[in-house]
């Protein structure tokens, strides 16, 4: 199979069977959202609070079963976004110890994300923000999201094909335009697509 075209990049491992995944969903998201205000709230140089926040991020990954290199991985991939907010911090005064400060709380938040989304289908977090009272049309617009991004993989893919199968070169700054064409067709078509979409939720009810 095409690792490209993989649907369960996302929430790969949110059906497991472990003690962590068989707990409520609203527990596992009251969990999450209550330890990422802990981490946003607590200053950084309160060692032990963060001490034992990351103790519990560890109990909950080797509860959950998930494989570590696969948490690795989508650390390693969100790591660089953290990174390019916070190297601003390097140019103000006590820059380092903001950016130390960024990066660790970051850090703590996006595995707390990674996690929480590996052991919870995103239907059951659906349904839980739905039932705090979070406006139907946002938890629509997330649902749509997440469905259709799929789509947007499956039709860059396509894209890719089609242009690595017409294109020989290997010269950095023809890939790069190729890479550039690839990405306005798939704005391009993803605004028709959802032109469409639109249209047909309306013809059937949808307000």
């Amino acid at each position: 199979m095409d690792h490209s075209m993989r649907h369960d990049f996302l929430d790969r491992f949110s059906r497991l069977d472990s003690p962590i995944h068989r707990l409520p969903s609203a527990l596992k998201l009251s969990f999450a959202f209550a330890l990422i205000l802990l981490v946003i709230l607590v200053p950084i140089h309160v060692w032990w609070v963060s001490g034992i926040l990351i103790v519990l991020l560890l109990i909950f990954f080797v509860s959950s079963k998930i494989p570590w290199r696969f948490v690795a991985a989508r650390l390693l991939f969100l790591e660089p976004f953290v990174l390019g907010v916070a190297v601003m911090a390097l140019f103000q005064h006590d820059g380092l110890t903001i950016f130390l400060r960024i990066v660790i709380k970051s850090s703590l938040c996006l595995l707390t994300m990674i996690l929480l989304s590996n052991t919870t289908p995103f239907t059951e977090i659906l349904s839980f923000i739905r039932r705090i009272g979070i406006p139907a049309l946002l938890v629509t617009i997330l649902a749509l999201t997440y469905r259709y991004l799929f789509v947007l993989i499956d039709e860059a893919a396509r894209f890719r094909r089609a242009r690595n199968s017409r294109t020989f070169s290997s010269h950095r700054t023809k890939v790069w335009m190729s890479l550039a064409s690839i990405i306005g067709q798939l704005f391009i078509r993803s605004t028709e697509r959802s032109e469409r979409i639109y249209s047909a939720m309306i013809s059937r009810g949808w307000k």
